[in-house]
Order: C-alpha cells, then sequence, then structure tokens
C-alpha cells in the first residue's frame, strides 16, 4: 500500500514491513516473521522492481516479529542490515534483546511459555551498527533516533524532509491514534514514555509503527 509517493507498507505480513524507493535502489525496514521474505518480495515484484534491487534492510529491534524474515530475505537481495549494537547482538543468536514476560490471564501466560522456545530467528550478523544522530541516504536524509523502552536497543527513524516517522514497536496504532508499548513486551516502562515525549517532539506528520495502520496528520495523536 502506498504511503506517499515512493514509501509503502507492505500487505498481509504480522508486524507491518515498510518498503523505501530511492534513485540507487530499495530500502526495507523490518522484516515480519519467518517467511514473509516471500510476501516483501511479490510486492516488490508488483512495484516493477528485484530482488536485486533491495540494498539495505533496517531493524529497529530485534523480536521475533521484525527478524523472523531477515535471514531469508537477506540471502535472497544479498542487501547489507543494519541494527543498533545491542539489537545486533540479539540478532546474531537469532533471539529477542530482552525476556518477554507476558501479564494479564494466566492461560496467556501459559500459552506463552509453551510457544516461546520456538520463538527463535535464524541468526544473521548486522552490517552496520546505528547509533543515535546517523543518518542513511535514504528519503532525503533518514536519521536515527534512539528509542529504547521496548527493547533496550529500539531505534526509530525519522525523514525529516518528508515528515514520515518509522517506530517500529516503540508506539504502536490503532482507532484512537497513537498508543505506548505493551504492557507485558516492554522493557523498561520509564524508558518507553520518555522515547514517546522524545518522538512526539519531532513533529512527525506520519507516523508508520510496527503494528496497527499508518497514522497520518499526526500532529496530537502521539501517547503524550
Amino acid at each position: 500500500m502506498k504511503i506517499i509517493d515512493n514509501v509503502f507498507v507492505v500487505p498481509g505480513v504480522v508486524a507491518n514491513p515498510y518498503l523505501i524507493i530511492d534513485m540507487d535502489g530499495l530500502t526495507v525496514i523490518d522484516t515480519g516473521l519467518p517467511r514473509s521474505h516471500k510476501k516483501i518480495l511479490a510486492y516488490v515484484a508488483s512495484l516493477g522492481k528485484s530482488s536485486r534491487d533491495i540494498k539495505r534492510i533496517i531493524i529497529t529491534h530485534a523480536d521475533f516479529d521484525h527478524i523472523g524474515g531477515l535471514a531469508a530475505l537477506q540471502a535472497a537481495t544479498g542487501a547489507r542490515t543494519y541494527a543498533s549494537r545491542i539489537e545486533a547482538d540479539a540478532i546474531a543468536e537469532g533471539k529477542s534483546s530482552r525476556a518477554i514476560k507476558p501479564t494479564g490471564f494466566s492461560l496467556r501466560r501459559v500459552l506463552f511459555g509453551l510457544i516461546s522456545p520456538f520463538m527463535k530467528a535464524a541468526p544473521v550478523q548486522v552490517d552496520e551498527i546505528l547509533a543515535e544522530g546517523d543518518t542513511l541516504p535514504v528519503l532525503g536524509g533518514l536519521r536515527v533516533v534512539e528509542t529504547p523502552g521496548h527493547t533496550p536497543g529500539h531505534i526509530s527513524l525519522f525523514a525529516p524532509s518528508t515528515g514520515v516517522l518509522f517506530c517500529g514497536d516503540s508506539m504502536v496504532s490503532d482507532a484512537n491514534g497513537l498508543q505506548g508499548s505493551r504492557p507485558g513486551i516492554t522493557w523498561d516502562e520509564t524508558k518507553a514514555r520518555e522515547s514517546e515525549r522524545k518522538q512526539a517532539a519531532l513533529s512527525a506528520q506520519i507516523v508508520c509503527s510496527g503494528h496497527g495502520s499508518v497514522v497520518t496528520d499526526a500532529n496530537g495523536k502521539f501517547p503524550v
């Protein structure tokens, strides 16, 4: 689905992968669950591009639903992979960068305990380490914003020239706008709230989160 010129969200994937088209090639942000690479590549083909046009894969954080498709997508494209240091270390082990401790109804906790040993992705060595203030030659300058809280090394990506913010799971969207990182899967609640305020101060006009619909006219819709 087109968001603005040259920016798309790949449909039908559990955690939204985003696709950016630039003159020098394509950039993918997050890769969904295992086998999601097939949907990503099919969508790339629908835009008249090929797998080898993908030059960069940026990971906001190392949760299973964001890195599950990474190994296969990297193998199919030869693209370079980018993440923060903390998340890169977790990606190299095919696991999340923090333990997830779901809260609420006990059956949910039991079910999570049963499936969590299987929630591992194929390990991938990240090529480039990203940190606060780094700028990639994507979308007129894609700036790295460190947004810990949901995970310890979570990053978001902001393009000032277009007002587009890719926030991973530091925030999610619903019918009421943007909501903070969900309880039970948040590494540090205090840091998560700080990261929300930090992103609200960017004055992004369009927010692309890992879960939920893209939020347009985002002013006033942040959870702070």
